[in-house]
């Protein structure tokens, strides 16, 4: 990674997709997970709230995941936090038998997060996808991050593929206003 963009602030949360799913960036320092190295990264304190529940994913999920919109998969909803600031909300849809098998109904997931307890249980994702849309914010958003309803908000859309084509994980995030998002893609 070359240097830092002329357009970040000091205060911008930096999801750099370049480097984040890489183990070694997941795993730094014990984290547990992507979002908790980069925090630290930028001299933050993470925190992360997470509910599990098993549930039907939403039918776009569920069609992502290749599952009938009736079955149950994984939910991991998180409030991730820099300090005391909410700075992203997050759910991650997982099938039950790739859940199951990489543990991960425990809320703390161990260092570097669902995607290694995946690959420990034989489901590495070595392709990601993801798509990033901007959105009205709904008031649930809007109170959560301290803004009005219908600001302009990004979401983020996760998908983890195994070597085999098979989506493991769909997570769907929505970050508080002023992120940075930085993507690099080689040209060779």
């Amino acid at each position: 990674m070359r240097g830092n963009p002329i357009l970040t602030s000091n205060d911008a949360i930096v999801r750099d997709a370049t480097e984040r799913y890489r183990k070694e960036r997941r795993e730094a320092g014990e984290s547990r997970g992507a979002f908790e190295t980069e925090i630290r990264r930028l001299g933050g304190t993470p925190r992360v709230e997470t509910a599990v529940r098993r549930s039907a994913a939403p039918s776009n999920v569920a069609s992502i995941l290749d599952i009938a919109a009736t079955e149950e998969t994984v939910v991991r909803a998180r409030h991730m936090y820099n300090g005391e600031k909410l700075v992203q909300l997050a759910d991650s849809y997982v099938p039950l038998d790739v859940a199951e098998a990489a543990n991960i109904e425990n809320p703390d997931p161990g260092k570097g997060g669902i995607i290694s307890r995946m690959a420990d249980a034989g489901f590495e994702q070595t392709e990601v996808i993801e798509e990033v849309v901007q959105y009205p914010a709904t008031e649930v958003e809007a109170e959560a991050f301290g803004v009005e309803a219908g600001t302009s908000l990004l979401q983020i859309t996760h998908i983890g593929y195994t070597a085999a084509g098979r989506a493991v994980e769909v997570t769907v995030h929505r970050p508080c206003p002023g992120w940075v998002l930085r993507f690099s893609a080689p040209l060779v």
